[in-house]
């Protein structure tokens, strides 16, 4: 599998050049793009997917760049016909749009977290809130000084499960000045700090016990190793949006759906 890797001189773009020069999953990343950035050892390097060549030997595309990429990548992508893994976050309103509609004409893996375990924890989190429906819920992110976006897009990911399954609920983030909270109030709430690669936790209290959810990454090849997975999973897919829950539960998520 040849991959397009976009942001290939960043931290995670440099973990899946260090994977795929393992011989993960059989990827090999055949071309980099990046803004900032001219050299990654043997693979040529472009400034722009406008400037990539028409004969590129490319089977699928790898977003670890900024959320800001979005409209002009997936252009290139819808373009050439090619599946992408979108493994940014902070997305505007307008940009997920562009990756919904994206999704009609090629096959778009959109996830806030790359990782297997954090999908777990959301499938947990969420049959957790079914099972204490007056537990109060908070959620706690941490991650590196260096991180843009706050909340993550995991810590949020983490809410809308919760609050598909409590209608009632809504999140709350970052907690400030004085009164109660509400019952139906999820805290969410952002360290950053140091060089932490990623934890996030749910908390469900009720008057009698406490439950905590917890997830922490090691390393941020575990993200790595999760794009490339994606890749691998949705390079021979039909056009559609597909996520962890494709990827791990098999379940398959298409346009119609989502749209």
């Amino acid at each position: 599998m040849k991959v397009l890797l976009n942001g290939i001189c960043g931290h995670m773009g440099r973990e899946v050049v260090r994977l795929a020069e393992a011989g993960y999953r059989g990827a090999s990343v055949t071309v980099g793009v990046d803004a900032f950035g001219t050299e990654c050892g043997s693979v040529p390097v472009y400034s722009s997917p406008a400037d990539v060549p028409l004969g590129a030997d490319i089977d699928c595309i790898i977003d670890f760049s900024h959320h800001s990429a979005a409209p002009a990548l997936l252009s290139f992508a819808r373009e050439r016909g090619l599946p992408i893994v979108v493994a940014t976050t902070g997305h505007t309103e307008d940009e997920l749009r562009e990756i919904r509609g994206a999704a009609k004409d090629i096959p778009v893996f959109f996830s806030a977290n790359m990782s297997l375990g954090v999908a777990l924890l959301v499938e947990l989190a969420q049959k957790a809130a079914l099972a204490l429906p007056e537990a109060e819920i908070e959620i706690i992110e941490k991650h590196h000084s260096r991180k843009l976006d706050a909340p993550s897009g995991t810590a949020l990911m983490l809410a809308d499960a919760i609050t598909a399954v409590r209608p009632e609920a809504y999140a709350n983030t970052g907690r400030s000045g004085h009164g109660k909270r509400t019952r139906e109030e999820i805290g969410i709430h952002a360290v950053r700090m140091g060089n932490v690669v990623g934890e996030h936790e749910v908390i469900l209290a009720t008057e009698n016990q406490t439950v905590t959810l917890k997830h922490e990454a090691h390393s941020r090849a575990l993200f790595a190793e999760g794009a490339i997975a994606a890749a691998a999973f949705i390079v021979d897919k039909d056009a559609g949006l597909y996520d962890m829950e494709s990827l791990v539960g098999g379940k398959e998520k298409s346009t119609a759906a989502l749209i």
